[in-house]
């Protein structure tokens, strides 16, 4: 059957993971050429850590990198104070994929759009 394969991660299953171990979860998936679509999304930190990992990690004659997008979970700007103490927003929805099969159009605080491509 020809398509893409979405693989949606509940919160519970992300957070079962260690940083290393959530990184390779996804990236495993991701060089398999599925879009991964995590409930409760990515820290920046992850995020930086993802990409890093992949331009490391990935042939780049044959795998054209990955695609990222998600939203805060509150438009607020944390207080001085809220970053002082380490509290900030979690993310929400990430949704991750190859750069050659994902293209995000639009991203608001409430909607990602994203285009899909099937081409192999």
């Amino acid at each position: 059957m020809e398509g893409i394969q979405l693989t949606l991660v509940s919160d519970n299953r992300i957070s079962s993971f260690g940083k290393t171990e959530k990184i390779n979860f996804i990236l495993k998936h991701i060089k398999e050429g599925e879009i991964v679509i995590l409930e409760s999304g990515l820290e920046p930190k992850e995020q930086a850590k993802l990409i890093q990992t992949t331009m490391n990690e990935i042939d780049h004659d044959e795998f054209n990198g990955i695609e990222i997008e998600t939203y805060p979970e509150k438009d607020e700007n944390p207080s001085f104070l809220d970053r002082l103490l380490g509290k900030t927003h979690k993310n929400r929805l990430t949704v991750i994929g190859p750069a050659d099969k994902l293209k995000t159009i639009k991203r608001n605080k409430d909607m990602i759009e994203a285009f899909v491509s099937f081409k192999e």
